[in-house]
C-alpha cells in the first residue's frame, strides 16, 4: 500500500528536506510547577496509606532537527527531563510526581536525557530511540510532572491522502515518575499488576479521515508480549447542523490473552459513544462505556486510553462495569476572555464484578479550569484547576486537588 502510494506520486526533488538539518531545527523549554493532593476518606486494598501529597517542578527539554537534503532524509530529536523536588514527606508519597526510594522518601530529583534517530522518504517516516507514541492501543498520558517515554522503533507513513498507517516495536519504558528504563507491566482496569514483566509492545494500525476530514475510520492491534493482544475499531464524525457542531466518537476493544499468558486468561470486550453538542462557546456531552466478557480492561501501565468514560482519577472499566457521563464544556472566548475554559463532569456506574458477592458501584465528579495568560509579560502562562470527588463501594474513595502552572520557551 505504501508503494504503490510512492508509484504514484513519488518525485525525489520533493522528498528533499526543505529546511535542511540545521534551518529546520526547534527547541523548546517548558517549565512545569505541579501540587497534586489525593485524600483517600475511605481506605479499600493492600495500600493503607490515607493520603498523597506533593510538590514539584519539573523541566521538560524538547529539541527536533530538521532532514538533511537528498531522496531521504535523516535527523535527530533529542529530550531531556529535570524533577525538582518541593514538598513531600514518606507519609504523603506515591502521587506519580516524584519517585520512591527504598527508604520511603521521594528523591530530591531525577533526570532524564534521550535521543531519536529519524530517517524520512517521502511522507514516510522511521524513528529508533527514545519515543513518545500517541496511539489508541498507547495513548500519550502526560498527566503528572513529566512525561513518560518508551525506547524502540516505529514507523509512521502517510502516503495515501487521509490515511496515516503506524507500527512499532517498543521493548522498555521510562515512567512519568522515573528516570531509568523499566519493563513494561498491565494493568487490569485500576490494579496494576506487577510481577509479570513483558519484553516488548507491538502495535500496528492506521486511521483514515475522509468526508473532508470530518469522519474519521481506525483500525488498531496492540500486543503486550505474553501477557495480552488487543484489537480496537472506531469511528469519529463531527456535523455541522446550523448553529450546532454534532459529534460522535464510537470505539470497540477485544482482548485475550497472549503468548506464555503471565497473567492467565484475559477475556474482555469493551464499548464506548460519547457524543456531543457544540454551539458557540458550549459543548455538551453525553456517554456511554459498557465492560464485557470476564476481565477488567487491560492497558499498558500506567496509562490512561481514549476509552469514553475515563478519567484520570477513575477508570470506569472494572469486570462487567456500565457507566454513564454528562459534561458540560465553555470557552469564555464567547464571553471575550479568550484563554479561559472550564470542564464539569460526572460519570456513575455500576454492575461491577467485584469477585467479593456483590455489586460494584462508582461516581466521579470532576472540576477542571484552564487558563493561558493572553498578553503581557506572562504571555503564554498557562495555569489549571482540578478538583475530583470519586466515590465506590470496592475501592478507595478520592478526594483530589491539582493546582498546575506551566510555561513554554521557544529558544529557536
Amino acid at each position: 500500500m505504501v508503494s504503490g502510494g510512492l508509484a504514484a506520486g513519488f518525485t525525489p526533488l520533493a522528498v528533499s528536506a526543505a529546511d535542511g538539518f540545521i534551518e529546520g531545527s526547534s527547541a523548546t523549554l517548558q517549565a512545569r510547577n505541579y501540587y497534586f493532593s489525593r485524600d483517600y476518606s475511605d481506605i479499600v486494598g493492600a495500600n493503607q496509606q490515607s493520603k498523597a501529597e506533593e510538590w514539584a517542578q519539573g523541566f521538560i527539554l524538547n529539541f527536533k532537527s530538521g532532514y538533511t537534503p537528498g531522496v531521504v532524509g535523516f535527523g535527530v530529536d533529542a529530550i531531556g527531563l529535570l524533577g525538582l523536588k518541593l514538598d513531600s514527606s514518606p507519609d504523603r508519597v506515591n502521587t506519580g510526581l516524584l519517585p520512591v526510594k527504598d527508604d520511603g522518601r521521594a528523591a530530591d530529583e531525577y533526570s532524564r536525557l534521550g535521543a531519536t534517530f529519524k530517517a524520512k522518504l517521502s511522507n514516510t517516516e522511521l524513528k529508533v530511540g527514545e519515543l513518545q507514541p500517541n496511539l489508541t492501543v498507547l495513548t500519550f498520558s502526560d498527566i503528572r510532572l513529566l512525561p513518560p517515554s518508551y525506547q524502540g522503533v516505529s514507523v509512521t507513513s502517510a502516503e495515501i491522502a487521509g490515511l496515516t498507517v503506524q507500527g512499532g516495536h517498543l521493548t522498555s519504558t521510562s515512567l512519568r515518575n522515573e528516570a531509568g528504563d523499566e519493563k513494561m507491566i498491565a494493568m487490569l482496569g485500576h490494579l496494576p499488576q506487577r510481577g509479570a514483566d513483558s519484553d516488548a509492545f507491538n502495535y500496528a494500525g492506521g486511521d483514515y479521515a475522509f468526508n473532508a476530514n470530518r469522519t474519521t475510520a481506525s483500525a488498531w492491534y496492540g500486543q503486550l508480549e505474553d501477557i495480552y493482544q488487543q484489537g480496537f475499531l472506531g469511528l469519529k464524525h463531527s456535523q455541522p447542523v446550523g448553529n450546532w457542531v454534532l459529534g460522535a466518537n464510537l470505539g470497540y476493544f477485544n482482548a485475550k490473552e497472549d503468548g506464555d499468558q503471565l497473567l492467565g486468561k484475559i477475556d474482555n470486550q469493551a464499548f464506548f459513544s460519547l457524543l456531543s453538542a457544540k454551539r458557540g462557546g458550549h459543548t455538551f456531552y453525553v456517554g456511554y462505556q459498557a465492560m464485557y466478557g470476564d476481565s477488567s480492561f487491560p492497558r499498558v501501565f500506567a496509562n490512561i486510553t481514549p476509552l469514553g468514560n475515563e478519567v484520570p482519577t477513575y477508570e470506569f472499566a472494572f469486570a462487567d462495569e456500565r457507566s454513564w457521563q454528562a459534561r458540560y464544556d465553555y470557552d469564555f472566548t464567547a464571553m471575550g476572555i479568550p484563554g479561559l475554559t472550564t470542564t464539569l463532569r460526572y460519570i456513575t456506574g455500576n454492575n461491577v464484578d467485584t469477585g467479593q458477592g456483590f455489586e460494584g458501584k462508582d461516581r466521579e465528579r470532576d472540576l477542571d479550569i484552564g487558563y493561558v495568560v493572553q498578553s503581557g509579560a506572562l504571555q503564554g502562562l498557562g495555569v489549571r484547576v482540578r478538583n475530583v470527588m470519586a466515590r465506590s463501594n470496592y475501592r478507595s474513595d478520592i478526594d483530589e486537588n491539582r493546582l498546575i502552572f506551566s510555561y513554554t520557551w521557544k529558544l529557536f
